[in-house]
């Protein structure tokens, strides 16, 4: 269970995972001792998945956000496996999500340009076990992109 120490760690850690833990003791008003304990409890508990750092995707040539709608031909555990873990092995596939609604997956991606992108759909999406149909939704402006959850 969290309390409002756990939450405040948890709070500063999203927006700076390199946070020194002696920056980050002082920031929740706890000695360096304790803090290390409770991020070591939040890790081992699984509040804290992992640590990674933000890259800019224009800085590494993936500057183009586009999500997929996918739709199965068909829909059995058989399908529902192979999918999964074809999609767990490309790594162009940032997100696949399956939905409940008027299709099976929601993918998100990122390409460097529309030709990378045909490249993607024909090389990788279509060649996904059980695609039937896709719907392409290409991001004209990012409003908002956070990991921060509140807590």
């Amino acid at each position: 269970m969290l309390d409002a120490t756990d939450r405040r760690i948890l709070k500063v850690l999203q927006q700076d995972g390199r946070i020194t833990n002696t920056d980050l003791a002082e920031r929740v008003h706890l000695s360096a001792t304790a803090t290390a304990e409770r991020m070591k409890r939040l890790v081992r508990e699984g509040y804290i998945e992992h640590f990674s750092a933000s890259l800019n995707p224009k800085m590494v040539d993936r500057g183009l956000l586009v999500f997929v709608e996918i739709r199965l031909d068909r829909t059995s555990p058989e399908i529902f496996d192979a999918f999964k873990i074809a999609v767990e092995r490309s790594t162009d596939i940032m997100e696949c999500h399956m939905v409940a609604g008027g299709f099976d997956y929601l993918m998100k991606s990122r390409v460097k340009d529309m030709e990378a992108y045909r490249a993607f759909l024909s090389d990788v999406v279509l060649a996904l076990p059980g695609v039937r149909e896709t719907h392409t939704y290409a991001v004209m402006e990012e409003i908002k992109d956070t990991h921060i959850l509140p807590v």
